[in-house]
């Protein structure tokens, strides 16, 4: 399925906050050259999914990445922002340690709601996506299909699916809530078993979900 997009190129900066559409942040042409002129800061901290980072510019949350590997996590940092300037946060910085301690209350369930600024690239497409992921309450699910409904476009169930899996921040922009037609799990970019895990934390009763991919 080839599906238009009314920007085909990853350059689109904006600020995404909880139930509202996105505004734009940053030009493109900052975007379109890998970050460069942009300083991002980043820490890496334990959480009950392994470990955690957190990278932020001036203006928000630009990755919020899952995995087992520091060294790992910080190359793909690296890799999506190559003309950046990116610096290890030192302990106690104020913004991004406050960012880091939401994050981590929401995934201890202490949290329902991440209400974060995020400065993130991609799409006109990708944000009308991930504005629309927002809106899907902690504890349910939608699937692909009701999100391209919901964004006007219901045959771009697959452009729906490469959105999510393009989603820079994890949890911020709860895309693990986005589930296949038969309910079954598909398609994030963490890890199936922390998509499961996720699902089950939010769901109150840890249901046993599908473990199909």
């Amino acid at each position: 399925m080839t599906i238009a997009l009314s920007n085909p190129g990853r350059a689109s900066g904006s600020r995404l906050r909880e139930h509202a559409p996105a505004r734009p942040a940053r030009t493109s042409a900052a975007y379109r050259r890998g970050g460069a002129e942009m300083r991002i800061d980043f820490t890496i901290v334990a959480s009950p999914l392994g470990r955690l980072l957190v990278a932020a510019t001036g203006r928000g949350a630009c990755a919020v990445y899952l995995g087992e590997s520091d060294a790992r996590l910080e190359a793909a940092l690296r890799k999506e922002y190559p003309g950046a300037r990116i610096c290890r946060a030192a302990r106690g910085a104020s913004d991004l340690e406050a960012m880091v301690e939401k994050i981590l209350a929401h995934l201890r369930g202490r949290e329902a709601n991440l209400d974060l600024p995020a400065d993130v690239r991609g799409t006109a497409f990708e944000h009308r996506v991930w504005d629309e992921l927002r809106r899907i309450p902690r504890g349910t699910t939608r699937t692909y299909r009701e999100i391209a409904r919901a964004i006007g476009q219901p045959s771009a169930i697959r452009a729906v699916a490469r959105a999510c899996a393009a989603n820079p921040v994890a949890l911020v922009v709860p895309c693990h809530r986005v589930v296949r037609a038969d309910g079954r799990l598909a398609g994030y970019r963490w890890g199936l078993d922390r998509k499961r895990a996720l699902l089950e934390r939010e769901s109150g009763n840890f249901l046993k979900l599908h473990r199909a991919v």
